[in-house]
């Protein structure tokens, strides 16, 4: 059996090596042009004059657009067209694309994109969530509201109430291999596109559009990504389009890839929120009443905004049984990058709330916070304590399977969680300087693109005579192991060895209509997929055999390399011949849809998530109090994948996503200036977590168990959950600063160290 067992990475040998091929790596034929566009400097303000003579006259320069050179559609938006290539007279962000540039080099083409004068009449640029709000820059009308109960009275009439304001910060993507496209033109006006995107269908789209041609004209390739986590989602439109459309009007092959500081410049972020909160709680910490008001800055175009702010309203309550709650979403638009797509596509954000909350109310009632957790916990179909029926979402749908109590209780054993916490208590009562903290918090997340048509997915399956199989599907790999993942599936289905069978890169000329990989859904979904197609090929050579050998179908075993069928054993080269002589076609289309899904989105009801993937983690922290500077000395970790597709790639999924989301909390801080412009857009200035901010102790678990849905072999999607579980970091944080004092500190994020010691000094009043 393929499937279950910890197999490497298919491409580990070639990323370690650098023999690993992505786009910047493709050689390319004579006469190719470097793009890079030209970029505003203004937040705000309508383009009065381009005076682009020394940009056209600059060394190795072939040609210059602007965007009334563009012959259709000007728009890379994914949503509702509202994000033009290049600029049409307005500026709208620090980083804006004014016009492109093709150049024999990437260096010429970047040295004279830099040469344009530009005059642009600025206007006050909207930078901020309150700026948008004295302004009524929005995205919607109004805001969106989901919630059920008397929330008010719930509030009003609890022994306790409590309010509070959290702040949570962006993100920058910080993929290892920047955007990157390369576009050939063919002939008969078709166009080729190698893109560094997570949805390749997306990329078809949009350069379709922009040529003016139908979609069969364009084919886009992605062999794989140098790392996506959402920002490859939308962002790769722009270099897609460009070199397609100066590909088309010079006829030679173009390349596109943004430098670090470019893309960090150009490209969107995690949505940045502020979180108002009431909450009225009993004496016991029982959550009565909750009134939550997201607030989400958005930038200055739509992108995947809603969506993502939806699936902020969807996370607000994570583990827990809100009895009467009220969740309020405002988007927000504002003079900076149009933010995107990030692991956990708002979820984050959504689910950080309501853990502060526990934080909160732990303080108030001077209890252990993982005591008011469990006390909120979800029931799964039952009773807890005699009380009423309490498993269904804030938005109507049942939680079926909620297994987070047993988790939770398997991880304070195996963490030693309570002696530690009592050992952490000793210590901040002995020591003034460096203080302890320890956290352990649960996610539940729900798994399927809460835009209902999205949950699909095709694939192809080749068996050649000879018994090796080629697989494509629509999937994307960008290190998370997507391809090894479906492998294993196709594997399993033939019986054969992994090395018969070959993944080949994306192509939309292969498999049509994809989703992008995203939703974390791509196991679920072209796992699935590939299944079908196995299937349909496996049952046709079954059928042939069970003739030839006076058997049923049934009876025929596709094991170890050899199908038995009738007492007969056959090798499966021999059997591909066989069929392949029989005239009985082996190669066979595969598409899977996700059941039981349906949302209504304005009205906030439905079951938006096929399942929901759980997981819980215990995070110490040392604080030093004279400087905030901080550090995490261990992370236990129990997660749930259901039945592991492959426990390797699963558990470096889980590391991964952890110290990413302790990064989003603690290091990684955005700063625009007062003139909306990005002062943190390299390395220098920008905090992700390196190898020396892992934990000294890392300890990693999987959940024994299996998903009660019918997905792949019981697997359960590992992409963005784990992302959470470095919430964990944040409110250890918490825990160790309030040990400084009586006062509530209020810590914000990203917890730096200048956060952490602002909120000592709040703590000891």
């Amino acid at each position: 059996m393929s499937v279950a067992k910890p197999l490497p990475h298919d491409a580990a040998a070639l990323h370690v090596t650098g023999a690993a091929r992505y786009v910047d790596d493709i050689p390319l034929p004579k006469g190719a042009l470097h793009l890079a566009f030209g970029l505003s400097e203004v937040a705000s303000g309508v383009l009065t004059h381009m005076d682009l003579d020394a940009v056209r006259s600059a060394p190795g320069v072939q040609a210059v657009l602007t965007a009334e050179d563009l012959p259709f559609d000007n728009d890379v938006s994914p949503s509702i067209h509202d994000e033009p290539l290049l600029a049409t007279g307005t500026v709208h962000y620090v980083g804006q694309p004014l016009f492109v540039v093709a150049a024999t080099s990437h260096l010429a083409a970047r040295r004279a994109a830099r040469l344009g004068r530009i005059e642009i009449a600025e206007t006050a640029p909207i930078l901020t969530i309150e700026d948008a709000l004295a302004q009524n820059s929005r995205f919607e009308d109004g805001p969106r509201v989901y919630g059920r109960g008397d929330v008010e009275a719930s509030i009003a009439g609890a022994p306790h109430q409590i309010s509070g304001q959290l702040h949570v910060g962006g993100q920058e993507h910080f993929y290892l291999e920047g955007q990157a496209a390369l576009a050939l033109p063919q002939e008969g006006g078709d166009m080729v596109v190698m893109s560094s995107t997570q949805h390749p269908t997306e990329i078809q789209h949009k350069v379709a559009e922009a040529l003016g041609v139908p979609m069969h004209s364009v084919r886009v390739e992605t062999r794989r990504m140098g790392g996506g986590f959402g920002g490859k989602e939308s962002q790769g439109n722009a270099l897609a389009v460009a070199c397609a459309v100066v590909a088309r009007a010079t006829g030679r092959p173009c390349r596109m890839r943004y430098d670090r500081d470019d893309d960090m410049v150009i490209t969107g972020k995690r949505h940045d929120f502020r979180i108002d909160y009431t909450v009225g709680f009993d004496d016991d910490g029982a959550v009565l009443g909750i009134d939550f008001t997201h607030y989400a800055r958005c930038g200055w175009a739509q992108d995947l905004s809603l969506p993502v702010a939806d699936r902020a309203m969807l996370h607000a309550d994570n583990a827990y049984f809100l009895p009467a709650v009220r969740i309020t979403s405002h988007r927000l638009k504002t003079n900076t990058q149009s933010a995107t797509a990030f692991r956990g596509f708002g979820g984050p954000q959504g689910m950080l709330g309501v853990e502060r909350v526990m934080d909160h109310i732990a303080q108030h009632l001077r209890c252990d916070p993982l005591a008011v957790r469990r006390r909120n916990f979800y029931a799964s179909g039952g009773d807890i304590s005699g009380q009423k029926k309490r498993n269904v979402t804030p938005y109507g749908q049942e939680v079926e399977d909620f297994i987070l109590p047993e988790m939770v209780d398997a991880l304070t054993v195996s963490s030693g969680y309570e002696a530690r916490r009592r050992a952490v208590a000793d210590w901040n009562a002995q020591n003034e300087v460096l203080k302890r903290g320890i956290a352990l918090t649960p996610v539940k997340f729900g798994i399927s693109f809460t835009l209902t048509h999205l949950n699909q997915a095709g694939a192809l399956v080749h068996v050649y005579q000879d018994g090796s199989i080629h697989l494509n599907h629509g999937g994307t790999e960008m290190g998370q192991g997507l391809f090894q993942k479906v492998a294993q599936v196709a594997a399993d289905r033939f019986g054969v060895d992994l090395a018969q069978v070959k993944i080949t890169a994306t192509d939309t000329g292969k498999v049509p209509n994809t989703s992008a990989t995203a939703a974390s859904s791509g196991s679920d979904l072209n796992g699935m997929a590939v299944k079908v197609a196995c299937d349909t090929i496996r049952d046709r050579m079954a059928d042939l055999l069970a003739e030839r050998c006076q058997c049923t179908a049934a009876q025929v075993v596709f094991r170890e390399g050899q199908v038995q069928a009738g007492g007969a054993s056959y090798g499966f080269a021999e059997v591909a011949q066989m069929a392949y002589q029989a005239r009985v076609s082996l190669s066979s289309t595969g598409f899977y849809k996700t059941p039981k899904v349906k949302w209504d989105r304005i009205k906030g009801e439905g079951r938006p998530f096929f399942y929901f993937a759980y997981g819980a983690a215990v995070t110490e922290v040392v604080v030093d109090t004279l400087t905030g500077e901080n550090r995490i000395l261990r992370a236990d970790i129990l997660h749930d994948v259901g039945a592991s597709l492959n426990p390797s790639l699963d558990i470096g999924q889980i590391e991964g996503g952890y110290v990413q989301g302790a990064g989003w909390l603690t290091t990684e801080e955005l700063v625009w200036d007062d003139k909306g412009r990005l002062r943190t857009h390299a390395p220098s200035t920008y905090k992700i977590p390196a190898c020396s901010d892992r934990p000294d102790v890392f300890n990693v678990a999987l959940w024994d168990g299996e998903n009660r849905e019918e997905t792949i072999y019981r697997s359960k999607a590992v992409g963005e959950p784990p992302l959470m579980l470095g919430i964990s970091a944040y409110s250890a944080l918490c825990d160790a600063v309030q040990a400084c004092g009586p006062v509530y500190a209020d810590l914000q994020t990203p917890a730096t160290a200048e956060a952490v010691l602002a909120a000592i000094g709040r703590a000891r009043g």
